[in-house]
């Protein structure tokens, strides 16, 4: 139930957010690819006008995608396995779905006698229903495009133009009422800054900056803006937080080979720093957890090994048998960045819920698109190396979302990466026979076909715009690249020297992976998780213990309700069975 983000681009344009019955849009369900980068290589999505089309087209066969995804598929579950204390237990990342995952598994094995689990099981099941039900009744009004109370102007239509409004999505309370305050609060921010002043100011200088007859999804004009702005600034606080945590767990390993400790916790607290004395201890029920996550390790030279092994194989079985224009050179050096963009990718999820597998995706068709160049095959190299960035950092977070729930249930590690092994070995067959039944029964990808694959489309005109290199981005933007890049690198290094010096003011700066979120995504999402937040904050000043015993379980349910709502709505969606009304807010005639 992870909330991902890949169908943004097509939906800003038509400023209408994912659907609030699922939790994860519709592009980015399946990182397989076989309806955005993989469809995207054929003929079929292909324009005749397009120049080196010989080289630039793959096209689809069962063998080459169950192939392809056997090789990339496995290596993200290696990618920061050994990361997994210091994200679920030293950093205390909430990785709500995870979260609320687990207590909906908790909530089968009560013991009958506990009272305060009765009480938080009864909590689970009544707003697990009420999201339900609540989804359910929302459907009726979704009749068309941009309607329903996902679409209701709840600020006025100019606010909602530029997405202020609250969407009534209980996903997104609950996930809200799990999150930390300050999560919260730098999510509304990064809206404010981005979606209320900065693109509105960047938007006055249309036919300036970019030219003014792009629209405002073009990659060439506002939304370039938009994406390359978030990722930078979710890439320099990853990287912090990355280097922070390898610079103190190497500190941590001097010590003990000093002491000769055969401690095999990492003093590594969620700041990266050694635990403060007198720090408070830490419950119960998380110390047998931690145990339980502790006791059945994965060796750390295990997981090393299984990623080095894979990259080598897949470095050599793309270029030479699958992609003839991915260079084994592009190939080896995403797999040298992917555990990188992996932890930032799980950082940020374990934070908001949101993974941004499709921006490094993207970032990756740029990078590589360009390198290579048209009349070598750039667009293909560009896509395929979509492809493999998309499979490492997807897979890597929802492994820590798994982890998280194996924490929270006190199931083995190991039992859990072994499950993950295995599912991904089905999904690798499955996913692709499903698929091609679908592509030769109906016409996917053609014109007047009611299976356009609109995003198979958007993502080769991204490779085609990505091979021309930075020269395509609009005017300025690099430079906004750079500095956004940078300011969370200051922002946490003032965090931890204040805190280093003691001082307080540490906990009210902003969260910068947070902020940099809807910097693409829009503020609708973060206006629903304030609203989590506030109900938690009335509710713990009105009664404190109570909020403390069943906020977490009556958050789970709203999302876990939610997110069960998924499965009927897709029944209906595939049996062609419409919502009979639509409910659309438009301008008075006045």
């Amino acid at each position: 139930m992870e909330i991902e983000m890949e169908n943004v681009d097509l939906q800003q344009q038509n400023r209408q957010p994912p659907s609030s019955s699922s939790s994860s849009s519709e592009e980015e369900k399946e990182t397989g690819g076989f309806g955005s980068y993989l469809l995207g290589m054929s003929s079929t999505i292909a324009s005749p006008d397009e120049g080196y089309l010989s080289k630039n087209i793959k096209e689809m066969k069962l063998n080459w995608m169950i192939g392809f995804l056997f090789v990339v598929s496995f290596i993200g579950l290696f990618s920061i396995v050994a990361l997994r204390k210091t994200m679920i237990i030293d950093f205390k990342l909430t990785y709500p779905s995870g979260n609320a995952t687990a207590h909906l598994i908790n909530s089968f094995h009560t013991l009958r006698g506990a009272k305060i689990a009765l009480k938080q099981v009864k909590a689970l099941w009544v707003s697990f229903s009420i999201s339900f039900f609540w989804s359910f009744f929302q459907w009726f009004f979704t009749g068309g495009d941009n309607c329903g109370f996902s679409s209701f102007p709840t600020f006025g239509l100019k606010a909602y133009a530029n997405r202020f409004y609250f969407d009534f999505s209980a996903v997104y309370v609950g996930v809200g009422m799990i999150s930390p305050y300050m999560v919260n609060i730098s999510l509304l921010l990064g809206s404010i800054i981005s979606w209320g002043f900065m693109w509105p100011l960047i938007g006055k200088r249309k036919g300036d900056w970019y030219h003014a007859s792009l629209s405002d999804s073009s990659m060439r004009g506002l939304q370039g803006y938009k994406v390359f702005i978030s990722i930078a600034m979710i890439l320099g606080d990853g990287l912090y937080q990355f280097c922070l945590v390898v610079y103190k767990s190497a500190q941590a390993y001097k010590i003990q080979a000093s002491h000769q400790s055969s401690s095999s916790v990492l003093p590594v607290n969620a700041n990266g720093s050694p635990p403060a004395l007198g720090a408070p201890k830490i419950s119960y029920d998380d110390e047998i957890r931690t145990d339980t996550f502790l006791k059945d390790q994965i060796p750390t030279k295990f997981a090393i090994a299984g990623y080095v092994v894979l990259a080598l194989i897949s470095t050599v079985v793309l270029p030479t048998i699958i992609f003839k224009q991915l260079k084994w050179y592009y190939v080896l050096l995403t797999y040298i960045v992917a555990p990188v963009l992996a932890f930032c990718n799980s950082y940020g999820a374990g934070l908001t819920d949101w993974s941004l597998a499709s921006s490094y995706g993207k970032l990756g068709i740029f990078v590589f698109g360009a390198w290579a160049g048209l009349a070598n095959g750039g667009v293909i190299a560009g896509l395929a190396a979509c492809g493999v960035m998309m499979s490492i950092v997807s897979t890597a977070s929802d492994l820590m979302q798994d982890f998280k729930t194996g924490y929270m249930t006190r199931a083995s590690p190991k039992a859990m990466f072994v499950s993950q092994v295995v599912g991904t070995a089905f999904g690798c067959i499955i996913g692709p026979l499903v698929f091609w039944v679908f592509f030769k029964a109906f016409p996917l990808g053609k014109t007047g076909s009611s299976y356009h694959a609109p995003y198979a489309a958007l993502y080769r005109g991204i490779a085609l715009l990505g091979i021309e290199g930075l020269s395509c981005l609009p005017k300025h933007c690099v430079q906004l690249c750079i500095l956004f890049f940078f300011l969370p690198i200051a922002l946490n290094g003032a965090r931890d020297y204040l805190k280093h010096k003691n001082y307080n003011a540490h906990k009210y700066l902003p969260n910068v992976m947070s902020m940099a979120i809807p910097f693409y995504l829009g503020p609708y999402f973060a206006i629903d998780m304030c609203l989590g937040s506030l109900i938690l904050y009335v509710w713990e000043r009105r009664n404190k213990a109570q909020a403390d015993m069943l906020a977490s379980a009556l958050a789970s349910g709203m999302i876990c309700g939610d997110g069960i709502w998924s499965l009927p709505a897709s029944v209906l969606s595939l049996a062609g069975v419409k919502a009979p009304m639509c409910m659309k807010f438009v301008p008075g005639s006045g």
